[in-house]
């Protein structure tokens, strides 16, 4: 039986965001790095969160909050009318800390493609 992919598509993680978290492969859409960063946060891989940072916002190095990540619920994708290689990404992540008290975060992300490229740049969280 095939692992779903922890990002919530319903579709095996084989398929889904391993490709574009492993690097064989480019995110098609700012959804699709959004949602093979989450998993990237559930699978602690520091490496694809860093390598697909904007180098202008990217942080020298990440430590990963311990949390354990339950569940993602994308509310809304938005691409920039006037700039194609734009867009921004609403989400709602929940999580359980290591006392195991829950906790959600939403973030509406701003991704940017350069090179053929997806990028996330930054997030306001709120």
């Amino acid at each position: 039986m095939a692992v779903a992919c922890p990002c919530g598509s319903g579709d095996p993680f084989a398929q889904c965001c391993r490709p574009v978290v492993r690097g064989e492969v480019e995110a098609a859409e700012a959804s699709a790095l959004m949602r093979s960063r989450y998993t990237a946060f559930v699978r602690r891989d520091v490496d694809h969160l860093l390598r697909t940072w904007h180098p202008s916002t990217r942080p020298r190095t990440l430590d990963l909050e311990p949390v354990q990540w339950r569940g993602l619920e994308v509310a809304d994708i938005t691409h920039d009318g006037s700039a194609a290689d734009r867009a921004t990404v609403t989400f709602t992540a929940h999580w359980v800390d290591d006392a195991g008290l829950p906790g959600t975060m939403r973030e509406t992300s701003r991704f940017v493609r350069e090179d053929g490229r997806w990028l996330y740049v930054d997030g306001d969280v709120g």
